[in-house]
């Protein structure tokens, strides 16, 4: 996927993930948020906070650790073993960024009465959009190799991921911009880390993401 696009194309598909990630950070926490955020919630419906607190669950760091490894080992029974180290690569610095992200900028958290779930650290970017579009799309591009299945593969990623985003201002836990700054940091970081170990050592990246003719089916 990385060979796909030339370094002019991935720079400015990275350049704008970044655009993405500043006016969220520059423009968030105010009025308009805190309009998005209240049409969001999902108090007032027991159900739909039940089920936004399930899919919540799915992106929370021992969840995507246990992804992480469980996707690593996966890889490696298949020989795949630099697939299965980048994407271990991925998501633990990546976690580690969103972390200092949190502390650099200590956005504060929507109101306290508005959290239906407990919450950790600062605001600013959502984590569990950031750790799930690290993991399931890495997964995605990195365990799929028939081109066609990794569309779908793909597409299932991003719903997921955006599922788990939504749910967080749905809880009261984030706002709007958090989870929009948590998505475009955690495709920045991952197309970021599979473009780096593309050039330190080109087809590191790449190596499950070419259709073996050899052994697809006829």
């Amino acid at each position: 996927m990385i060979r796909k696009l030339s370094p002019a194309r991935l720079g400015a598909v990275i350049a704008i993930l970044a655009a993405v990630w500043l006016a969220m950070l520059v423009t968030g926490a105010g009025p308009v948020d805190r309009g998005v955020l209240l049409a969001l919630y999902a108090g007032d419906e027991p159900w739909l906070a039940l089920g936004a607190i399930g899919v919540s669950y799915l992106g929370t760091w021992p969840t995507v650790v246990a992804v992480t490894l469980a996707g690593a080992a996966w890889l490696l029974y298949r020989g795949k073993r630099g697939a299965a180290l980048l994407l271990i690569i991925a998501s633990f610095t990546g976690r580690a960024m969103v972390i200092l992200e949190k502390a650099y900028f200590a956005r504060l958290r929507p109101d306290e009465h508005l959290r239906m779930v407990e919450v950790h650290y600062q605001s600013f970017p959502s984590g569990h959009s950031a750790n799930s579009m690290i993991v399931y799309l890495g997964l995605a591009l990195l365990a799929v190799d028939d081109p066609r299945h990794r569309q779908w593969a793909v597409g299932a990623a991003l719903a997921l991921t955006f599922l788990i985003g939504l749910s967080r201002p749905m809880l009261g836990v984030h706002w709007p911009s958090d989870v929009v700054a948590g998505w475009s940091f955690g495709a920045l970081w991952l197309l970021a880390v599979l473009a780096a170990a593309d050039k330190w050592r080109p087809g590191l990246a790449t190596q499950t993401l070419k259709r073996n003719s050899s052994t697809s089916p006829s």
